[in-house]
């Protein structure tokens, strides 16, 4: 009797779906983190340089979700809706993201939060369904420099507030 022999299987690989963004932040992980947990912090620093955003509702727990708009410079409303999948406090947050709770296409994302030093390194991972929608992100909406764009105003955000003494 001859045994079965089991192929080595590689793990399909999301590289040609995913956008990778990162940046070291002159403010401890804890307080980095904490700029995600309450709107009074989110509204003050995401979306990329020119935006605003207004939420509709916002619930920072595992399954919680938050509903909002992005207002573009240009005057164009952006429809936006994230649900967050896991948080681990201050290290990690895994969300889905889409324009609203039943969109196809909507994409997920981690958030990693390491100690550099006295600074915080984000890494922001985000796998898109497919190349297509990746591509189509980096095209159309201008994704890669949107996604630096909005970590750049968290570092300004957090930063000042750590200089500041000011925590929550």
């Amino acid at each position: 009797m001859t045994g079965a022999r089991q192929e080595p299987r590689a793990e399909p690989t999301t590289d040609d779906r995913e956008i990778v963004i990162s940046r070291v932040i002159d403010a401890p992980p804890e307080l980095v983190f904490e700029a995600f947990t309450e709107v009074r912090h989110l509204s003050r620093w995401w979306g990329p340089q020119g935006f605003t955003t207004t939420t509709r509702s916002f619930e920072f727990r595992e399954g919680g979700e938050w509903d909002f708009v992005l207002h573009g410079p240009d005057g164009t409303d952006y429809s936006e809706w994230i649900r967050w999948l896991r948080i681990v406090p201050p290290e990690r947050i895994a969300l889905l993201h889409g324009e609203s709770r039943d969109d196809p296409n909507a994409f997920e994302s981690v958030l990693t939060f390491t100690p550099d030093g006295a600074a915080t390194r984000i890494v922001m991972r985000t796998v898109f369904r497919t190349k297509e929608l990746r591509d189509e992100a980096v095209e159309k909406y201008h994704a890669i420099e949107g996604g630096r764009q909005t970590l750049s105003s968290l570092a300004a955000y957090v930063t000042d507030l750590a200089r500041k003494g000011v925590e929550g």
